[in-house]
């Protein structure tokens, strides 16, 4: 899928923090909110007629995703929203649950304060109400940038999802077919080595599946075992973009789910799943031609996420700039 031009939010400098001129920032807030728009007009149009899609619903609902929230644009810590001089005239649309004046509806924001020059984040305040959780990510972010991506294990955690699912009376997890039928996926499994390290992907495994595992990825272990080759891992990053926001400018939060959105068709493409029904072709992992096709992406997905993981540990440091150090905390500041 196309990608879309993003613009890169300023931070704060030495000086002092950026001040965005009204026209500046009430563009931007716009431009925002039609690309979410953008991203969101499937969910929405489904929703009311109670359809599902196995591939685009995931960002909806197990990284619960509400359109409404995606649009609302933020400028980052140290960047300061200039009061417009007459608020009639800096109105753009906005949901109907909002007033019609941007700057009047952001001082209800929750972590936002008004300083002298005009609306800002409330660092201290988001650090006192989420410190912990901040503190984490940048711990877990680093750590994962720290590391080599490692690019042979083909995708196989979806594979191992469904492993003997039909021996155990169990339904597989999603409406799809299988492509292979369940004798063929299971023979997938086990005829590759399985070494998943993402603990959110392994704990989906089936009870059959999880012995197989060359790894033991743990919520604990988590910063330990993450690894940017996952294609898991790098769709956490729109997850870690959500839990640390309003922090995070929008850009880089739409950036975020733009490139979880392009992850996950390639993580279905891959799977056992027949998603022919779509217009996809599969990534047939089980064929050296396929092997191939999957590790192209996996070091496409790892050089984008890599630019998204450094930004998102850019807002961390800014915020966590000048508080004091405090103790590591556990992994239960990620939930």
């Amino acid at each position: 899928m196309p990608r879309t031009a993003t613009v890169t939010a300023p931070t704060t400098d030495a000086v002092g923090p950026v001040v965005l001129a009204v026209e500046e920032w009430i563009a931007r807030e716009l431009a925002h909110a039609e690309r979410a728009d953008a991203f969101t007009a499937g969910w929405r149009e489904r929703k009311p007629r109670g359809e599902q899609h196995a591939i685009e619903d995931f960002l909806f609902t197990y990284y619960p995703t509400r359109p409404a929230q995606l649009r609302r644009w933020h400028p980052g810590p140290g960047v300061v929203l200039a009061r417009p001089p007459c608020p009639a005239s800096t109105r753009t649309p906005r949901p109907d649950d909002e007033p019609a004046d941007p700057y009047t509806a952001r001082t209800g924001w929750r972590w936002y304060r008004e300083a002298p020059e005009g609306l800002v984040l409330d660092a201290d305040a988001f650090l006192a109400d989420r410190g912990d959780t901040v503190r984490y990510l940048r711990t877990l972010l680093a750590a994962t940038a720290s590391r080599p991506g490692r690019f042979g294990c083909f995708g196989l955690h979806e594979w191992a999802m469904v492993y003997r699912d039909r021996e155990a009376g169990r339904d597989h997890r999603h409406p799809l077919p299988l492509r292979l039928g369940h004798e063929g996926t299971d023979h997938v499994v086990e005829s590759h080595p399985v070494q998943c390290s993402h603990f959110d992907a392994f704990r989906f495994f089936t009870p059959e599946a999880g012995p197989l595992n060359r790894l033991r990825p743990t919520r604990e272990t988590q910063p330990a075992m993450e690894q940017p080759g996952c294609l898991h891992a790098t769709m956490d990053l729109y997850k870690w973009a959500l839990k640390l926001s309003p922090a995070v400018p929008g850009e880089l939060v739409l950036d975020c789910f733009e490139l979880a959105r392009d992850v996950r068709v390639v993580d279905m493409r891959a799977s056992p799943y027949d998603v022919s029904a779509y217009g996809l072709e599969p990534v047939a992992i089980e064929t050296p031609e396929g092997k191939a096709e999957y590790v192209r992406h996996q070091r496409e997905f790892a050089e984008r996420g890599a630019a998204l993981r450094a930004r998102l540990v850019e807002v961390c440091d800014a915020l966590l700039g000048s508080a004091p150090d405090a103790p590591e905390v556990s992994a239960t500041a990620s939930r």
